[in-house]
């Protein structure tokens, strides 16, 4: 199925506000399906936060304009939380109680975790898209993830690491944070599982700036690799620390290390870096590049956080494919007829990250590709399993 989301002239209706609607006309008698969108547009995390929200509204208007959900508009609302949990708590309070939506969406695994308890607690149907902490696949009924978890890429990188690259021993720093030890700990758990050994293991401070006693330790384990997972605002940093103390080894990341700004502040330093994409690059999937020049041309710039966005772009479509199931049985939209729906569908193949199968376990089941920086771009490297 071919959708229209790279026509030109299309335009973005998007007001950074605390709640931003998109609609596309439709008849009077129709009710709308409408779902919620709780994601960072202003704070630390606000650039990416910002292109996650712009992704899904061009997904909102396409998926109208080629006539909604069975004729009747798509509607989003979408709220702000600054990738703040108790942001987050008061925006799933409000999708509940005042929006009223069946089926609400959210990234950062610090949100997605404290909004879960709405969500179980009304019976809302709560996506988690971006965010890849174990846990939430034990969140509760409601709570289901669009995106791999760390258990996919990391696992998929760590062996990746000993079997191709023939790394033996391995440095694992990361930001002491929920995100940042459990998947150091994925990783650290698969590279001994496969065979090799970690020489240090380090943890950092979110609000650190100087990370020289950690790197010093670092160069004394003398690994043959290291592996990193923090955030987008310290990753270049360690990075560039690293560097400056003689520690040339290649370093492996995540996604959100996927960011030309990362490569454009690091130069040479970031030579080499592989970082793990769950998301098809152009040469996969024949829609990312019309996406792309779509949107440079409309929005000027970059994406920040490619991956991200483009899950975000998909996930209006999962919606959509949701409401429609509930439309085809003859259901009211409630978030257990949307749970009933996304658990039947199972598989989606959606516009620009492909096939994804939602499994039983609260998890999905997504190919793994590998991306390195390379004379100073990000090239494809590898797809896993």
């Amino acid at each position: 199925m071919r959708h229209q989301f790279w026509h030109r002239g299309m335009r973005l209706a998007l007001a950074l506000g605390a709640s931003v609607l998109f609609a596309a006309p439709g008849r009077a008698d129709d009710t709308p399906a409408r779902f919620g969108l709780a994601l960072p547009m202003s704070g630390s995390q606000a650039l990416y936060g910002t292109d996650q929200v712009k992704a899904a509204a061009l997904a909102v208007e396409d998926i109208n304009k080629a006539g909604g959900v069975n004729g009747r508009k798509l509607e989003m609302i979408t709220v702000d939380t600054q990738a703040d949990p108790q942001l987050g708590i008061n925006a799933a309070n409000r999708f509940v109680s005042v929006d009223k939506v069946p089926v609400f969406a959210v990234g950062w695994s610090a949100v997605v975790k404290a909004m879960a308890p709405t969500a179980n607690r009304a019976n809302v149907l709560q996506l988690s898209v971006g965010a890849n902490s174990p846990q939430i696949a034990k969140l509760g009924d409601y709570v289901y993830t669009t995106f791999p978890l760390a258990t996919v890429n990391l696992t998929a990188l760590a062996k990746y690491s000993y079997e191709t690259l023939g790394k033996r021993r391995a440095a694992v720093l990361y930001i002491n944070n929920e995100t940042g030890s459990e998947s150091a700990k994925i990783y650290k758990d698969a590279f001994e599982k496969a065979g090799g050994e970690v020489v240090a293991y380090e943890a950092y401070d979110p609000k650190a700036t100087d990370y020289t006693g950690m790197l010093l330790r670092v160069r004394a384990a003398n690994p043959d690799i290291i592996h990193l997972h923090g955030l987008v605002a310290d990753m270049p940093q360690v990075i560039a620390q690293m560097r400056q103390l003689g520690l040339q080894q290649r370093v492996t990341s995540y996604s959100a290390a996927q960011n030309p700004k990362l490569v454009q502040q690091l130069g040479k330093g970031a030579e080499g870096l592989i970082v793990t994409s769950l998301a098809p690059g152009a040469s996969d999937n024949p829609n990312i590049a019309p996406f792309v020049e779509r949107w440079t041309k409309e929005l000027g710039h970059a994406q920040n956080g490619m991956e991200s966005v483009e899950y975000l772009y998909d996930l209006p479509y999962i919606v959509a494919e949701l409401y429609r199931w509930i439309d085809k049985q003859k259901l009211p939209a409630t978030g257990e007829n949307l749970r009933r729906a996304l658990l039947e569908i199972k598989n989606f193949n959606l516009p620009l990250t492909g096939r994804l199968t939602v499994l039983d376990d609260h998890t999905v089941d997504k190919p793994v590709y590998l991306f390195t920086v390379k004379d100073g771009e990000f090239v494809p490297l590898a797809k896993l399993n």
